[in-house]
């Protein structure tokens, strides 16, 4: 079992969960043969983007890879799904309430959410979903753009059953240009459990 507190997390990797739910997801991700590579950013503020995203198993494994490492992150919800009892739960997870209607940009809600944190991982899927897409929502990167947080890529490797934390991904502030380049990244280095959505 790897040793993560020595070489995955850093000292401004944000933590949660304990030895018995770090040894939980390390042995559902032994029992399915995967492990994870490489090691997380030394940032109190990062966007983090995994693809990719191809298959429901993709969430099993993410899960199984957060309570492994410990990792606490974000993550966005509509505010309507933060009702009593729940609301409470989400949000101790990492649950971010978001206003998806029309008269609210959720980039400025979650610019609003870094300024207002000393510590936010926040965690996307580009793709926005598991269908094979030609390009990746952009709203990654005007989030990236709005708070000034670095893009830490995560890749999946099903061939060789890796999750790979792989770098952090300069930017150009053309938003055409990024986006075109990030998914060139993912397709090239990366390959997705359902390929025929990949």
């Amino acid at each position: 079992m790897a040793k993560f507190d020595n070489d995955i997390v850093t000292p401004n990797t944000p933590r949660m969960g304990n030895a018995v739910t770090r040894w939980i997801g390390q042995l559902i991700l032994d029992g399915m043969g995967w492990r994870i590579t490489g090691q997380l950013p030394n940032e109190k503020k990062v966007i983090l983007i995994g693809a990719p995203h191809t298959s429901n198993w993709d969430l099993i494994i993410a899960m199984s890879c957060v309570l492994a490492v410990g990792l606490k992150f974000n993550w966005m919800m509509k505010k309507e799904a933060f009702f009593w009892p729940f609301g409470s739960l989400w949000r101790a997870l990492g649950g971010i309430p978001i206003d998806r209607s029309q008269k609210n940009d959720v980039v400025a809600q979650i610019t609003e959410w870094f300024e207002n944190e000393d510590q936010l991982w926040l965690g996307l899927t580009p793709e926005g979903t598991r269908a094979k897409v030609e390009s990746y929502k952009k709203g990654y990167l005007r989030m990236a753009y709005a708070t000034g947080a670095p893009l830490y890529l995560i890749g999946i490797k099903a061939d060789t059953k890796e999750i790979v934390l792989d770098r952090k991904w300069p930017l150009s502030f053309d938003i055409e240009q990024d986006n075109r380049k990030t998914k060139a990244y993912f397709d090239k280095t990366f390959n997705g459990i359902n390929p025929k959505n990949s």
